[in-house]
């Protein structure tokens, strides 16, 4: 079994990036843009009224505050600071969950804030205290990063997750999108490594060694052109695969 997430609600205002309507009829978790990053209180009430229809989980996709660099920006930020801009952020998308007959299920951060709490152990414990002051919920992160852990020992539900779109390091960390190859834009090795993920627990890392990843949710990224067709191939050859598709929580 394996759960199948992509980031939605990346739009603002007049302008939109995901194909969330496509989306949601593949995914079984939907990654909602709380409006640090992307999305707006109409966007975000949209999105939650859609994945409530499709039966889809709603999750908070906590960010940086950083509309203008997508939240893909390196910040600091006091560690009381953060944690209240991360409760913020699940209290505004709950609003709309709830109104829609359904809830946050869970929640992750997004690009820079994800990346610097896989190693930063004061950030990675502000968003769980974030997660904690909004009520609790299961926490989306890296393997073996210093979010997983801080969120086990706060008694919360960690969950580790895959990117089949995106290159692994050796250690089984993300390339930084900065570095050619970052992001995997085939569509047929995005469909191999979903299955690799799914199956064999591993990827192969850009030195070509066999890294292993014990996920138990996959993302592709909802921002990538062609993101819905290629969702819905990695779901086709999961279903022929044998695998269950469906959402952790």
């Amino acid at each position: 079994m394996i759960d199948l997430n992509a980031d939605l609600g990346e739009g603002f205002g007049r302008w939109t990036l995901t194909d969330d309507d496509a989306l949601l009829s593949v995914v079984t978790s939907a990654n909602v843009a709380c409006g640090f990053h992307a999305g707006d209180p109409s966007v975000m009430r949209r999105v939650c009224e859609l994945a409530a229809e499709r039966g889809v989980r709603i999750g908070a996709q906590v960010s940086y505050r950083d509309l203008a660099g997508f939240g893909r920006r390196a910040m600091d930020v006091p560690g009381d600071e953060l944690a209240a801009e991360i409760a913020y952020q699940i209290g505004a998308l709950r609003v709309f969950a709830e109104a829609a007959g359904t809830e946050v299920a869970y929640v992750k951060p997004h690009g820079a804030l994800y990346n610097r709490t896989v190693h930063d152990a004061e950030q990675a414990a502000a968003v769980v205290a974030g997660v904690r002051l909004a009520g609790g919920a299961p926490v989306l992160g890296l393997p073996g990063s210093r979010l997983l852990a801080a969120a086990e020992e706060a008694g919360l539900t960690a969950v580790p997750e895959a990117f089949a779109d995106r290159a692994y390091t050796p250690a089984g960390t993300l390339v930084p999108r900065r570095e050619p190859g970052a992001v995997v834009t085939d569509e047929d090795a995005v469909v191999r490594r979903a299955l690799a993920f799914a199956v064999d627990r591993a990827v192969a890392a850009v030195d070509g060694t066999t890294v292993p990843v014990a996920a138990r949710s996959l993302c592709v990224h909802g921002d990538t052109p062609g993101a819905a067709r290629i969702a819905a191939r990695v779901r086709d050859a999961l279903d022929a695969a044998g695998v269950e598709v469906r959402a952790f929580a």
